[in-house]
């Protein structure tokens, strides 16, 4: 039901290109789970891959061959785990009470071609204080500015003063108390009507804070913040209304109480332990495990400037158990999705990921299943993106070589096409113009 509705509402639309195109691949990865091959050409037609030759079957004459020959092609990554509307700064606090919505969508603009140039053609994007990410998607979406295809979640659903919750640590009279509008919910009434809130919205997935987290300037911790009904309460109409839940969760007591009410996906998933392996494998539960973010906070904690006292401790308490649980998870046999959080981190630096999955023990492989096949079943796209074949988008990414020999080529992608569409070419941002819909 939830692929059936993702492909009906969040697919991307075919940009105008009735002609037909190639692109010719020196080697060639269809996906992480097959072996490579030399010399393909594939064939585009409106933002799609009609055919995929290879050497010694009859290539067509005179159409447009775009020539990458001396480059790896593989499908465009899938990050399940960005914040496009800002990235931390020592100024956050202070631009989240002056910015105005225009700016937010400016740098949201920003934000989403820096991501779609490192190669990464779709996001998930888990929380949004303002509607900028609903108006940048929809105009990705149209071909008017390039970017990633966005799932969007819109405002994350959490309790009066739980992890995202916008008010913490500002003055009292600053704000009106939050609700369902802001995604701020108590009780399993409230719970009900701030999912259906965001799917009016527009959301295409729906988040939830399961724990506390570290970012949030207060001393609650970083373990269980709703109580087992109000989860349940937003799982279930989630699932009603065919979107999939995303929960942000650290401590294990939280994150057992997400999987049993019936998550889709984890995200962080810090203090994993025996009883969380255990749900996850019984509900078949994805694992999203943003490491970008936990170094990026280790980081900066460091630094005494940076930030709040009990931001930093979380921050040092937190970083540096995320790499061992991921391992544990891989170990066990838990389905992992590519995720970085960025916008913790810096956007456009989300393929750093990779290598650091790879330190939690996983195989170069695995790492980029995780970010193509495995990533779009997450998604619900796993009909239309996560792979290079016939009837799936032509987003593509090409390296200088073989990220199974160096995945820090990752970190340096030569070319980005997103629906047929070059993005990046021969290492150059390729020029943009707007075009209008299909009719």
């Amino acid at each position: 039901m939830f692929s059936l509705f993702l492909a009906a509402t969040c697919a991307l639309s075919p940009l105008p290109q009735s002609e037909l195109q190639g692109v010719h691949c020196g080697q060639f990865w269809s996906d992480p789970t097959v072996d490579a091959q030399t010399n393909v050409l594939l064939l585009i037609r409106e933002g799609k891959i009609e055919q995929v030759l290879t050497a010694g079957e009859d290539w067509p004459e005179d159409i447009l061959i775009h020539d990458l020959t001396k480059a790896f092609v593989m499908p465009g990554w899938i990050d399940c785990h960005v914040h496009l509307t800002g990235e931390l700064s020592r100024e956050s606090r202070m631009e989240y009470v002056t910015q105005s919505e225009a700016a937010v969508t400016l740098r949201t603009v920003l934000y989403a071609r820096r991501t779609v140039e490192a190669g990464f053609t779709t996001v998930r994007d888990l929380g949004a204080d303002t509607g900028a990410i609903f108006a940048v998607r929809d105009s990705i979406t149209r071909g008017e500015i390039p970017g990633p295809l966005i799932l969007a979640a819109g405002s994350a659903v959490t309790p009066s003063g739980g992890h995202g919750d916008p008010t913490h640590g500002f003055r009292e009279t600053l704000f009106d108390l939050p609700g369902i509008s802001e995604g701020v919910a108590d009780g399993v009434a409230q719970c009900r009507a701030a999912v259906r809130h965001q799917v009016r919205r527009g959301a295409d997935v729906i988040k939830l804070t399961a724990t506390g987290g570290v970012l949030s300037d207060t001393a609650a911790g970083t373990d269980q913040q709703f109580f087992e009904d109000e989860l349940s309460a937003i799982i279930d109409t989630a699932h009603m209304l065919g979107r999939r839940v995303a929960a942000h969760a650290h401590g294990s007591a939280g994150m057992a109480a997400a999987l049993r009410a019936g998550v889709d996906s984890i995200e962080h998933g810090s203090f994993l332990n025996e009883e969380c392996l255990t749900l996850f494998l019984e509900h078949e539960t994805w694992l999203v495990p943003t490491l970008h973010a936990g170094q990026t906070v280790v980081t900066y904690a460091e630094d005494p400037d940076w930030f709040p006292p009990e931001i930093a401790r979380k921050a040092r308490e937190v970083g540096p158990v995320m790499m061992s649980s991921l391992g544990k998870a891989h170990k066990a046999g838990v389905r992992i999705a590519f995720g970085t959080d960025c916008g913790v981190g810096a956007h456009g630096r989300n393929a750093e990921e990779f290598s650091l999955m790879m330190r939690a023990g996983m195989s170069p492989t695995a790492v980029l299943t995780a970010a193509t096949r495995g990533a779009a079943q997450l998604c619900g796209l796993e009909a239309s993106h996560g792979r290079l074949a016939p009837g799936f988008a032509a987003d593509l990414v090409a390296l200088g070589g073989d990220p199974r020999v160096s995945i820090e080529l990752t970190e340096r992608p030569v070319a980005v096409m997103r629906g047929g569409r070059k993005i990046l070419w021969q290492g150059q941002r390729v020029a943009w113009k707007e075009v209008s819909p299909q009719k």
